[in-house]
């Protein structure tokens, strides 16, 4: 017999990283996004890291992603997409790796100012086949490139797509990870209806 009620369903979670070179945006991406309160891993920026992490160009930050930053999205009733921002400094990479162990895709964050920051990232999702997006944040006062400009810069393939966004809007946020999924979405040869 049914009596009008339904199963409860466990949502699916998909899981997106969040990467690019130091001071990128990534923590502030996660948190802009995310529905939950999110954790981050911050530490404050001390003498030992000097000669160590390159600040040029980021000289007001003071302190640094030693982890992860992790944050959720609920699209709908069936779909969750977990966030992780991983750490963008050299010396904490070895995190990397198992952060990445199921992801769907990652957001590789580019900042025109500092774009061969994010080479690594580019490197590291293409040596695994991971699929991923560039998101170029528009930092103010940063000369601004057409996606075409950013994609010869780092040598993409045509079909990685690169995005203007602004980290701290929400919804330039939500865009680039929509992005995100229609490109995993297409492919996986299942195109994601634009209705």
């Amino acid at each position: 017999m049914d009596f009008g009620h339904s199963e409860p369903t466990i949502p699916l979670a998909l899981k997106i990283l969040v990467a690019g070179g130091f001071g990128v945006g990534k923590t502030t991406l996660v948190g802009s996004v995310s529905e939950v309160r999110p954790l981050h891993t911050e530490e404050v920026l001390t003498s030992a890291g000097v000669g160590t992490d390159d600040i040029l160009g980021v000289e007001s930050k003071r302190t640094t992603t030693v982890a992860m930053d992790f944050g959720r999205i609920t699209i709908n009733d069936d779909l969750q997409l977990y966030l992780f921002g991983t750490p963008g400094q050299e010396r904490f990479w070895f995190v990397w790796d198992e952060l990445a162990f199921g992801a769907l895709g990652a957001v590789v964050l580019a900042d025109t100012r500092r774009l061969a920051n994010c080479f690594p990232s580019v490197d590291y999702f293409e040596r695994r086949r991971i699929p991923f997006v560039v998101g170029v944040n528009r930092f103010d006062g940063a000369r601004r490139f057409t996606p075409d400009a950013v994609r010869q810069a780092l040598d993409l393939d045509a079909n990685v797509p690169v995005v203007s966004c602004d980290v701290r809007d929400r919804q330039s946020g939500k865009h680039v990870l929509v992005a995100l999924v229609e490109h995993v979405a297409a492919r996986r040869g299942h195109p994601v209806p634009t209705a």
